[in-house]
């Protein structure tokens, strides 16, 4: 049995792509590409962050850019690490992953500032608990 064609109208537009994608522009988006990205992204401003409160409007060092560089990369690192990890755990424990990972980021920061051991622990711990709550309630109604 035979079909019939598709007829194009005379006011239909051809389509932009005159081809398959490439593989350089499949691969950029990619999830891991786009998170990888992301991670370098919020690596940096973390870095650039952490490297202003250190430097408190003092001059630009070596040791300063250095240690804005360290922590960036390590922010970044540790946000991959929890995002590649975190699917393979329970809704609990994901909440829990992120929450941790909010915490100590947020922690560290805010003692960067000058602030007591204690403040800064307790405003990690206000700023997981929020995490928390935020990222269970969405794995929670997701799932």
């Amino acid at each position: 049995m035979a079909h019939a064609a598709p007829v194009h109208s005379r006011h239909s537009r051809p389509s932009r792509r005159s081809g398959p994608a490439t593989p350089r522009s499949r691969a950029a988006s990619t999830p891991a590409a786009r998170w990888a990205g992301l991670a370098l992204l919020m690596g940096v401003v973390y870095g650039l962050w952490a490297c202003a409160i250190r430097r408190d409007g003092g001059p630009i060092t070596t040791g300063n850019v250095l240690f804005g560089v360290v922590t960036g990369l390590l922010f970044a690192a540790l946000m991959l690490a929890v995002h590649r990890m975190a699917p393979a755990l329970p809704r609990e424990l994901r909440a829990l992953s992120w929450a941790a990972f909010a915490g100590v980021t947020f922690g560290f920061l805010y003692s960067l500032a000058g602030a007591s051991v204690l403040r800064s622990t307790v405003m990690a711990l206000l700023i997981a608990g929020g995490v928390f709550a935020v990222t269970f309630y969405r794995y929670y109604t997701t799932e």
